[in-house]
């Protein structure tokens, strides 16, 4: 089982950081091996736990709410927005991403059409397939994306890809690249990805 759960002890809190590639059995496995170690650190104050990393469904962060507070009584926060979708495309990344000109289209790009943006780009309907899109900073898709996307085009890589689906066979963020197997990943409903610390793009 690989390791992808980290513990370490901060000032005023203690850092639980989840890796974003991990599976749900894997988080809950590597948490209940190491509560023990955890438990160790808890004598007479109740130090406070942040959980930060992988963005985590409603139903995940209940059941690792609850295997920590079977162990340890204290105050679990996590750094993660609670629901996922379009309306909290916030997440706090230790960079923020930078305000910027946005541009909305009205209506959805068919095949063969290119829309180039400085600033961020907004498409209030769906990216066909061959069509593409592209934004010096963010691009988010209220319908489909079919189409090829590349955001952060000149090389911003903490520019995001939003989309209500995700169902094309690559994007691009600033120069890092993602070919999307569409046989072996399936479509993504609110898709939500960006660049981790390891400089790969990551689908939520």
């Amino acid at each position: 089982m690989k390791n992808c759960v980290s513990i370490n002890l901060k000032k005023n809190q203690i850092l639980i950081k989840i890796n974003d590639d991990a599976e749900q059995n894997e988080i809950v496995e590597n948490l209940k091996k190491k509560l023990p170690e955890l438990k160790k650190l808890y004598k007479d104050e109740k130090t406070p736990i942040m959980v930060t990393g992988k963005i985590l469904k409603n139903k995940e962060i209940d059941q690792i709410q609850e295997i920590i507070k079977e162990k340890i009584d204290v105050e679990i926060d996590f750094d993660m927005p609670k629901s996922l979708g379009l309306s909290s495309i916030t997440r706090t990344f230790n960079k923020e991403i930078a305000m910027s000109e946005t541009k909305f289209h009205k209506g959805s790009l068919r095949s063969g059409q290119k829309m180039e943006v400085e600033g961020s780009l907004v498409i209030l309907g769906d990216v066909n397939s061959g069509a593409e899109v592209m934004a010096s900073d963010n691009i988010v898709v209220l319908g489909a994306l079919r189409g090829l996307a590349h955001a952060g085009a000149k090389g911003n890589k903490q520019a995001i890809i939003a989309a209500g689906l995700l169902d094309t066979v690559q994007i691009r963020i600033a120069n890092v690249v993602k070919e999307i197997d569409r046989d072996e990943e399936p479509m993504h409903k609110q898709a939500y990805v960006y660049i981790d610390d390891e400089n790969n793009i990551v689908i939520n």
